[in-house]
């Protein structure tokens, strides 16, 4: 049965190997690769997800076994556990969550703010010189212009900083008829036009916004009473708007960005609590394997010992030394031993099963996994003494390392900052805004038209006169909003206010139980030795009963149930030292994940764990 086992191992072996590949790369999210121009425009690009197992794992297999040590348990996990791949998107998450922040605006799902648009131009043509004259409403733009928004975000919105070109080019072709042809001379008005409309905005940290903005617009008509014609008329503007009172400041500006590099530090904190938690779960169900091993061990000696002694006492009934009544009590020892190794070995599957799932992507549903049964070579090494600082140096070595205190810390902190935004938000609006532009106009004038010579020539012509802030003009304006009786930003800066200090008995809280749990882990870890070193003494007393009893068995002056009795005595203490020593191992995990000293006891590279790499190479034991 176990050639064929080991032939079936080496065929799936054979079949996988060809299909492993080489150590797995992390996650990254690599930007597009061209020019600088074109790369902000193109997606980013990401790896599959890795489903394959690392070579470690394969390559510490032999012969149908897995030889494993502590330390490779822990690398395995580090390289396969699908709950910590999983985990390592958090602290890349975090990364390009400060990208976005970086550039201001609304957070996700949040509707941007107020926008900006250009001066356009009134006065070139027959319909401009008629909205110039006020006859009619001119059909061009406006100083500016806003949009209304659902903000779900409390405080002021942070202005874009990624700065953003917009241009906008328009050619037409437009004929209209004229009801009154006093002005236009023409019973329909023909235009030919286009119109080069370019804008650059920048959102200030402080709070405001920058535009600079230049329009072109050129004009062909069919009316003998347009004196320049074709003319082009650029206009190039300057365009400030700033918050005063709510909105105002860098530190309010860029609390989300503040509070997103602190995040970068928090999703590394959370990791490091997950990787924490994982070792230590792979600790415990390695020590578990060993318990369970050495349980298996202990009863096949058992058994052995049961069916020694059966034969034994069937010679001494073949003598005449004992009545052959006496042999039931063997038998029945004998098929009780059976069955609890028959339980025995299904323990050990169980455990091998658990700790398989963790060490593996697939599990058990990796066939050469599946096929192989674990070896551990490690043990709970259980000291003479047990040297514990203080209390007090233990809550200081947990309070400087747990994540969970650093990431108590970490919110806290988030917290105040996120809370300037709602403290700006009692402050009224006072929003100041600085516009300034100048526009030029030139053409070819109409034959016998008497058009003044500084208006005759191109667009250089029409651009200079821009330049040379020939026609200047320029706007100054103040915006006040005051909320009467402010109830909503009351509100919301007093529950901003009441779960900060809530936060804070919270803190105290934790740190109350975290007392109470280094406590209990100490007495815990004390309390295993203790019972280890009784449960050491009671075996080697039952193992110098069982030797006497058996020295009068065979001298004919002990019955063959003092001996049954003597034997089921020593495997009880035998299974209560396993306990023991199981119970000890499970309580110094314990006390370093209470300590948050559990990835440094176990020399755990969190760099190594983020990227899904160990660099510790892996060596099977000489044969």
């Amino acid at each position: 049965m176990k050639t064929q086992k080991a032939f079936a191992v080496f065929v799936v072996w054979s079949l996988v190997t060809s299909q492993l590949s080489a150590q797995q790369s992390p996650q990254t999210v690599e930007k597009a690769h061209a020019i600088v121009l074109v790369r902000p425009y193109l997606p980013t690009t990401m790896p599959p997800v890795q489903l394959k197992n690392s070579n470690r794992l394969h390559d510490l297999i032999r012969g149908g076994k897995l030889y494993l040590t502590v330390q490779d348990a822990i690398a395995l996990a580090m390289e396969n556990d699908v709950d910590l791949e999983v985990d390592r998107y958090g602290p890349l998450s975090a990364e390009w969550n400060l990208k976005r922040a970086q550039a201001g605006g609304p957070l996700r799902g949040v509707t941007a703010g107020n926008t900006l648009s250009n001066q356009a131009v009134s006065g070139q043509g027959v319909q401009g010189s008629e909205a110039s004259a006020g006859l009619v409403s001119s059909g061009g733009g406006s100083g500016s212009s806003g949009s209304s928004g659902i903000i779900q975000q409390i405080g002021p919105i942070t202005p874009n900083l990624d700065a953003a070109f917009q241009n906008t080019s328009e050619f037409a072709h437009l004929t209209s008829p004229q009801p009154n042809t006093t002005v236009s001379q023409t019973p329909a008005l023909v235009n030919t036009e286009h119109i080069f409309d370019s804008s650059f905005t920048q959102g200030l940290i402080t709070g405001g916004t920058l535009q600079i903005a230049g329009n072109e617009s050129y004009l062909k008509q069919n009316a003998p009473t347009n004196l320049l014609n074709p003319s082009v008329a650029p206009v190039v503007q300057i365009y400030i708007q700033h918050s005063l009172l709510q909105g105002f400041g860098v530190a309010m500006n860029r609390r989300t960005i503040t509070i997103a590099e602190m995040q970068v530090g928090g999703a590394r904190e959370t990791f490091r609590s997950q990787l924490l938690n994982t070792v230590a779960n792979v600790l415990n169900l390695y020590w578990a394997l060993v318990a369970a091993d050495d349980e298996l061990r202990i009863r096949r000696n058992a058994l052995d010992a049961a069916q020694k002694f059966l034969e034994d006492t069937k010679k001494q009934i073949s003598l005449g030394a004992v009545a052959r009544s006496d042999v039931y009590r063997p038998e029945s020892d004998l098929s009780t031993r059976e069955q609890e190794l028959a339980i025995s070995q299904v323990n050990v599957q169980q455990r091998e099963s658990d700790l398989k799932n963790v060490i593996s992507r697939n599990g058990t549903q990796d066939p050469l996994v599946d096929a192989t049964d674990i070896v551990p070579l490690d043990h709970v090494e259980v000291p003479a003494e047990e040297e514990l600082p203080g209390l007090r140096d233990l809550l200081a070595r947990a309070l400087a390392k747990r994540p969970d205190v650093a990431l108590a810390k970490l919110s806290d902190r988030t917290g105040e900052i996120s809370a300037l935004g709602t403290r700006n938000s009692l402050l009224p609006t006072l929003r100041g805004t600085y516009q300034t532009w100048n526009i030029g106009q030139a053409g070819t004038p109409v034959p016998g038209a008497a058009v003044e010579p500084y208006f005759v020539g191109g667009l250089g012509n029409a651009l200079g006169q821009v330049f040379r802030r020939n026609f200047y003009n320029q706007r100054e304006a103040l915006n006040f909003n005051i909320p009467l009786w402010n109830r909503q930003a009351q509100a919301d800066d007093a529950i901003d206010q009441l779960q900060l200090r809530q936060g804070d008995l919270v803190e105290r809280r934790n740190m109350n139980a975290i007392v109470v749990a280094i406590s209990n882990q100490m007495t815990a870890l004390r309390q295993a030795r203790s019972r280890f070193r009784q449960a050491v003494d009671s075996r080697s007393l039952q193992e110098q009963l069982l030797e006497k009893e058996e020295q009068m068995f065979s001298f004919g002056t002990a019955q063959p149930s003092d001996v049954v009795a003597a034997r089921a005595s020593l495997l009880a203490a035998q299974l209560t030292e396993l306990q023991a020593i199981a119970a000890y191992g499970n309580a110094k995990v314990a006390l370093d994940q209470v300590l948050g000293e559990t990835l440094e006891t176990n020399h755990v590279s969190l760099d190594e764990a983020l990227q899904g790499r160990v660099s510790r190479e892996s060596k099977l034991p000489a044969k």
